[in-house]
């Protein structure tokens, strides 16, 4: 711009006479100026865009039941295996199939643990009357590659779907700790308890002072502990019993007895889950 109000009136139209030298009308500024502000207006505004589907794939269907407690369960050789057992109400029933075509997935939804009509709402019950199901108080979709096979209102067994020494995945919530300190809920090292120390379970110092002048997101502090959803992976099916209706997995599952546990086949990247 400095050259073009150095030049005289007369010179630059002696030498451009077809070109004008207007700010206003030059070419060649105005097409970055038009692009690059729509893009601006997306890039802030990129959380309202549309998102898909998120669940992931399951490697295969599975069911919910209600953890019962822990025991010690004694193999034919002896050897002693720490057991969690799980029960099962009435319920793990098909209330809707999910597709394509329908919903934009494919999916199963199951039902369970039976309820009074009157613990529902109407759009509730308006939902589990179509599928022709029972009043059920939990509803949790499986997302698999291919629903055939599947039909509302269709009951699935434990032990029609899974086998003794079958390797699951155990989701649930963990048990609720309330609010925990450094030491108990990021197993931080306490301080001296003599010599005049006066730091013994306190947090310490959290970050810098000018530098960077503010605490890390992230950084391990006191808060809520606990009461969060989890999932153990590969757990081994010990023992079903279809007399007692209860099924021991080795280990430890999420949350205290009575809790929901929502359990499926392990999935391995590459074997029952494709890599994509």
């Amino acid at each position: 711009m400095s050259i073009l109000s150095i030049s005289s009136p007369s010179s630059s139209s002696a030498l451009l006479p077809n070109v004008s030298f207007s700010s206003k009308s030059s070419s060649f500024l105005t097409p970055p100026l038009q692009i690059a502000t729509p893009s601006l207006a997306v890039a802030k505004n990129h959380k309202n865009r549309p998102t898909g589907i998120t669940m992931s794939m399951e490697a295969g269907i599975g069911v919910m039941a209600t953890k019962l407690g822990m025991m010690s369960f004694f193999e034919p050789t002896g050897k002693v295996v720490p057991v969690t057992v799980v029960g099962f109400k009435e319920g793990n029933i098909v209330t809707q199939v999910k597709t394509q075509a329908t919903d934009g997935y494919d999916a199963v939804q199951i039902g369970y643990r039976r309820v009074r009509d009157r613990k529902l709402t109407k759009p509730e019950m308006g939902h589990l009357q179509k599928a022709g199901s029972i009043p059920l108080r939990h509803l949790q979709e499986f997302r698999l590659q291919n629903v055939q096979g599947f039909e509302p209102n269709q009951k699935l067994s434990f032990d029609e779907l899974f086998n003794e020494g079958d390797i699951v995945d155990v989701s649930g919530t963990t048990i609720g700790k309330g609010f925990q300190g450094g030491i108990k809920r990021h197993n931080f090292k306490r301080g001296q308890m003599t010599h005049g120390s006066k730091s013994h379970r306190a947090l310490g110092s959290i970050g810098a002072g000018t530098t960077p002048g503010r605490v890390y997101k992230g950084k391990k502090m006191p808060g809520r502990m606990g009461g969060t959803k989890t999932k153990i992976r590969k757990l081994k099916i010990v023992k079903i019993d279809k007399e007692l209706n209860v099924v021991m997995i080795k280990g430890a599952l999420p949350g205290k007895p009575g809790n929901l546990l929502r359990i499926a086949p392990a999935k391995i990247v590459g074997k029952n889950i494709p890599k994509s």
